[in-house]
């Protein structure tokens, strides 16, 4: 159990039933050509929880100091697990994931692809060890190393496959992952920057800083005010030129996306508390996955139209 806990298993869990999402209650739905067979897709998943779970065990290593400060009881590296075995897990996992990328870039024919997984597997080591006292690019790397696998699957499956008698069908597909790669990197960044707030006493305690800690707590909520009304307005464009006629679609992201949203705009106004931001950021949790499992109902509301 020590080990799943320094992977981040609930975390990986998450990632890996987006990228599963995708492929058989979105991509398999559309009646499309793809790139991957069915198991080199369970290696493209593969791939992408090891870089994951390497990311997660450096960020163990490098937060040793502050976890005994902060979770001293239940503290991973340098108590029940020894730097060096933490640090071989590292290695094992991040060669393991980059590995299966240069394969199965080479599967597709397109190499240089694999270098894509050289650069999540080095954002994460950096962002671990460089980047943790550099208030917001931080938010910003955790927010692009959940966009990068949706992009990753539009570039490695459908991609690969586009030829000239199906370009526009496919070109609209690409277009879909890559839409929804930008909605998921601005909620995970709401989410993190909710997540500053939550800490932003235990941050000044140990000397982190963040945004929530240089800026103070009323214009940090500015700042998560703006996103939370950016991404409103994204799901209301996308709302009224694509699902306007689609009621079942409508109606799942009104309820399950855009109420909490609102919500959370709405409670963010008058919170102060840790407790406060900790309900907050559970609302955003709810939405991310709520909205991962939005593309399955458009699916099946097109379908059945």
């Amino acid at each position: 159990m020590k080990y799943l806990k320094l992977i981040k298993y609930q975390n990986l869990l998450l990632l890996a039933t987006m990228l599963l999402v995708f492929r058989y209650l979105f991509l398999t739905q559309s009646y499309i050509d793809l790139a991957l067979t069915d198991f080199n897709y369970l290696l493209l998943v593969l791939s992408t929880v090891c870089i994951a779970a390497g990311g997660a065990v450096m960020q163990h290593i490098v937060n040793q100091e502050e976890d005994e400060i902060i979770h001293s009881q239940s503290r991973l590296v340098g108590n029940t697990i020894t730097e060096t075995s933490a640090y071989n897990w590292y290695i094992g996992l991040t060669i393991v994931g980059v590995g299966i990328g240069f394969y199965l870039a080479n599967v597709i024919y397109k190499p240089t692809f694999a270098s894509l997984f050289v650069l999540v597997a080095t954002l994460l080591y950096v962002q671990a060890t460089n980047l943790k006292q550099i208030p917001f690019i931080n938010n910003c790397i955790t927010a692009l190393l959940v966009a990068i696998p949706i992009v990753t699957i539009a570039l490695f499956d459908v991609f690969p496959a586009t030829d000239a008698t199906n370009k526009v069908r496919m070109g609209e597909v690409f277009g879909i992952l890559i839409d929804y790669a930008i909605f998921s990197f601005f909620l995970v960044l709401l989410k993190e920057l909710v997540n500053e707030l939550k800490n932003k006493q235990s941050d000044e305690m140990i000397g982190n800083t963040t945004l929530a800690t240089r800026l103070g707590l009323l214009k940090t909520k500015i700042i998560v005010g703006v996103f939370v009304i950016l991404i409103l307005a994204m799901i209301l464009y996308y709302c009224k030129n694509y699902l306007f006629e689609l009621n079942l679609a409508l109606y799942y992201i009104l309820i399950t996306m855009l109420g909490p949203l609102l919500l959370v705009g709405l409670k963010l106004i008058n919170s102060t508390s840790a407790k406060e931001f900790i309900v907050l950021n559970r609302v955003l949790q709810f939405v991310l996955i709520t909205s991962l499992f939005s593309i399955a109902v458009i699916i099946y509301s097109i379908q059945h139209a």
